[in-house]
C-alpha cells in the first residue's frame, strides 16, 4: 500500500459566473511510496500547492480520488498521522514557538506533558533551542520556517508533507532540513515536500515528480528520468603541448585549463576511443573519463520549454 496515492485529480476554478474555468489540476496522478522522499517541483502556478491542498483534504477535487495509507483525507485517522507545513506558515505572533508547538502536540492528541517534552526535543533538533520561549513576532522569516516545521514533526506522524520548507532558509539552515529528511526517511517516515530548489532535490530523494502547468510531466527516480540523456564524453588530459590538440577532428573539441590540462569532448563513445588513443600517440596522460551527463535543472528546462510549446486541447 502507498502512502499518497492520487488518481487522475482535476480542480478548476472561476472568478464569476460570466468567466470560463480555468483548469488548475488537469488529471494529475502519483504515488509516494511508504518509506520514501518525494520531491515534487514546478514552476510558480504550476498547481503544487493545490495537489497538496487536494492531499490534505483542504479542497475538494472536481474529479478524480486521493488516498492516503488507503483511506480519505477526510478521515480523523488519517489526519492523526500526518504533519504538515505551508509555504507561508501564519501564526499567532505574540506566542512562543514553545507554545505553538506544544499547542500543535496537544491537538494531535499527545498528552500536555508529553507534548512539551517533544516540543522541546523537537525545536532544538531544528535549531531553535534558545529561542524557543520567544514571542513569534521577534522571529526572521528563517525562524519561521524551522518553527512551521516544528510543529509538523512534533506528534511524530507517518507521513509528512511539505510546502517549500527550504524557503527563506540560508545554506546552513536548508542543510539541517536536508539531514532532518534524511534522519525522518531512515526512520520509516514518508515524506512529500515541493521545493524549487533543484540541487536539493538531487541530494535527498528517492524519486521526483515534474508538474507544469497543472500537468504532471514527468515522474521517476533521477536515474530513470535522467537516463539516455548523455552529453558526450569528456576527458581530461595532462601533458599535452598546444599544437597536440589543434584540431581533433569531426566529433571532438578541445580547451586549454587554468590548471595547464586540456578538456576534450567527444559527441561519442567512438569519437572518444579515437580521441584517447591521439593523446597516447603524442604523449599526453590521461587524468579522467566520464560520462557527460544532463543536470535534473537541464531536464526540469527543457520539459517547462517543450509544454510551453505544447498546444492544450
Amino acid at each position: 500500500m502507498n502512502a499518497v496515492e492520487i488518481d487522475r485529480v482535476c480542480f478548476s476554478v472561476r472568478k464569476n459566473f460570466w468567466n470560463r474555468e480555468k483548469k488548475i489540476l488537469d488529471h494529475v496522478s502519483l504515488s509516494v511510496e511508504q518509506g520514501e522522499i518525494f520531491g515534487f517541483i514546478g514552476p510558480n502556478g504550476a498547481g503544487k500547492t493545490t495537489t497538496i491542498k487536494a492531499v490534505l483534504g483542504l479542497l475538494r477535487p472536481d474529479h478524480g480520488t486521493v488516498k492516503i495509507l488507503g483511506q480519505g483525507p477526510s478521515s480523523l485517522w488519517v489526519r492523526g498521522h500526518l504533519g504538515f507545513m505551508p509555504e507561508q506558515p501564519y501564526f499567532p505572533a505574540e506566542v512562543s514557538a514553545l507554545e505553538l508547538v506544544t499547542t500543535h502536540g496537544m491537538l494531535a492528541g499527545l498528552p500536555a506533558k508529553t507534548a512539551r517534552a517533544r516540543s522541546n526535543e523537537i525545536l532544538e533538533r531544528v535549531g531553535l533551542k534558545g529561542a524557543e520561549k520567544e514571542r513569534l513576532r521577534n522571529y526572521s522569516k528563517g525562524m519561521l520556517q524551522r518553527a512551521g516545521l516544528a510543529q509538523a514533526l512534533v506528534a511524530q506522524p507517518e507521513i509528512v508533507i511539505l510546502d517549500e520548507p527550504m524557503s527563506g532558509l540560508d545554506p546552513m539552515g536548508r542543510r539541517d532540513v536536508r539531514d532532518l529528511l534524511v534522519e525522518l526517511r531512515a526512520s520509516g517516515t514518508t515524506v512529500l515536500f515541493s521545493t524549487h530548489i533543484l540541487a536539493d532535490v538531487e541530494l535527498i530523494c528517492d524519486r521526483v515528480g515534474i508538474l507544469i502547468k497543472g500537468r504532471m510531466r514527468k515522474i521517476g527516480t533521477l536515474k530513470e528520468l535522467l537516463v539516455g540523456t548523455a552529453t558526450g564524453v569528456e576527458v581530461v588530459a595532462e601533458n599535452l603541448a598546444a599544437e597536440a590538440f589543434a584540431s581533433w577532428g569531426a566529433g571532438t573539441h578541445a580547451q586549454r585549463q587554468q590548471d595547464g590540462s586540456v578538456l576534450v569532448i567527444a559527441n561519442d563513445l567512438p569519437s572518444a576511443n579515437q580521441m584517447i588513443d591521439r593523446i597516447r600517440e603524442v604523449g599526453g596522460t590521461i587524468r579522467t573519463v566520464q560520462t557527460g551527463r544532463v543536470s535534473l535543472e537541464d531536464l526540469y528546462v527543457d520539459t517547462a520549454s517543450i509544454s510551453d510549446q505544447a498546444v492544450t486541447p
